[in-house]
C-alpha cells in the first residue's frame, strides 16, 4: 500500500514530541534539541495543525499531551527509534560484510570466541562485531544482527538455532571442599551456596534432581559467572556452574567438584535473529559456519 508523503510530518516536528513526552517539559525537551523555547513550541504547534488533531493542554506554566497526544508520541517513538537503529547499522555495515552479534558474557567469550579465528580463516569478508548483554534483545531497537542467549529462545518475531545443551555442576576449591565432609546431596545445603542472579531456581533444581525437597536457600547472588567463579576459588562457598566452565576450571586446578556428575539444567544456548534479518548474507554464513562447528563438537568424545 502506498501513502501519500503529504501526511508525513516533519522529522524535527515528531523528534520535538517524542521529546516532550519523554521530558513532559518544553524547556527540558529545547536544552536536548539545542533549540530555543520558541523554536520547539512553533514546531509543535506546526505538527498539530498539520494533523489536525489536539494533541496538547496548554496551561499558564506547561504544556501536557492529550491522550491522543500520547498515543501518538508512543508510535512516533519506535519510529525514531527504528530510523536510529537503520542507521547504525547502515554505518556500521555499510556494504553488508559485518554481523552485529548480542553475546552473554561469559559463553561469548569462553565457547564461541576461541572458535572465531576459523570462522575469519573462512570468511575473511565479514567482520563480527560483539557487544556483551545479559538480558534480552529488541531487535527493533537495537543495531544487532542476532544474538547469544540463554532459555528457551521463545523470543517473538524471531529464528533460533540450539548450539549447546547445558549441564551443571557444583563446584568449589579444593581446599574448601578439604575441609568439608560432603556424604550426600543433601549436605550440600548445609553449606553457603553461590547463587547466579539470571538463574534463581538452579539449585533448587539440582537439588530435585538429587531427591531433596525444594526450600528456601540462603547465599550470595553474583550477577556474573565471571564473578561467582571468582568468589568460588577463594573460599566462598559452592557454586553450580555450567560443566563447560568447570572442565577448564577443574583441569586446572582452581576448583573441584563438590558432587557430581554434571546434571542437565533448564535451558540451553542458542543463536537468535529476528525474522527480516535471516536471508542477510553474513548472518547465513555464520549460521553456516556454526552448524559446522556444532557437527563436529557431537563427533569429539567427551
Amino acid at each position: 500500500m502506498n501513502l501519500s508523503r503529504r501526511h508525513l510530518p516533519s522529522t524535527s516536528g515528531l523528534t520535538a514530541l517524542e521529546a516532550l513526552a519523554r521530558l513532559e517539559s518544553v524547556t527540558a525537551a529545547a536544552e536536548e534539541l539545542n533549540l530555543t523555547q520558541s523554536a520547539v513550541s512553533r514546531q509543535l504547534q506546526a505538527l498539530e495543525a498539520q494533523l489536525g488533531v489536539e494533541l496538547f493542554v496548554r496551561t499558564k506554566k506547561r504544556v501536557a499531551l492529550t491522550p491522543a497526544g500520547q498515543r501518538y508520541a508512543d508510535e512516533v517513538r519506535q519510529a525514531l527509534d527504528r530510523l536510529t537503529t537503520a542507521a547504525l547499522r547502515l554505518q556500521t555495515n555499510p556494504e553488508g560484510g559485518a554481523l552485529s552479534l548480542a553475546i552473554l558474557p561469559t559463553f561469548g567469550m569462553r565457547w564461541l570466541v576461541p572458535r572465531l579465528p576459523r570462522f575469519a580463516r573462512a570468511h575473511p569478508d565479514v567482520t563480527v562485531n560483539m557487544t556483551t548483554r545479559i538480558n534480552r534483545i529488541d531487535f527493533g531497537l537495537e543495531p544487532f544482527d542476532a544474538a547469544l542467549s540463554f532459555g528457551n529462545a521463545d523470543w517473538p518475531n524471531t529464528r533460533s538455532m540450539l548450539l549447546e545443551d547445558e549441564t551443571v555442576l557444583p563446584v568449589a576449591a579444593p581446599q574448601y571442599l578439604a575441609a568439608t565432609q560432603l556424604r550426600e546431596p543433601d549436605d550440600l545445603r548445609k553449606q553457603p551456596l553461590l547463587h547466579i542472579q539470571t538463574r534463581p531456581e538452579a539449585w533448587n533444581d539440582w537439588f530435585e534432581q538429587h531427591g531433596v525437597e525444594r526450600s528456601v536457600l540462603p547465599g550470595t547472588r553474583y550477577d556474573q559467572f565471571a564473578t561467582i567463579l571468582q568468589a568460588a576459588r577463594h573460599g566462598l562457598g559452592i557454586a553450580l556452574i555450567p560443566e563447560y566452565l568447570a572442565r577448564e576450571e577443574i583441569a586446572e586446578g582452581r576448583l573441584a567438584p563438590a558432587f557430581g556428575p554434571p546434571c542437565p539444567s533448564r535451558g540451553a544456548y542458542h543463536l537468535i535473529w529476528p525474522e527480516d534479518r535471516h536471508k542477510a548474507p553474513a548472518l547465513t554464513a555464520f549460521r553456516n559456519w556454526l552448524m559446522t562447528e556444532i557437527n563436529e563438537d557431537e563427533m569429539l568424545p567427551r
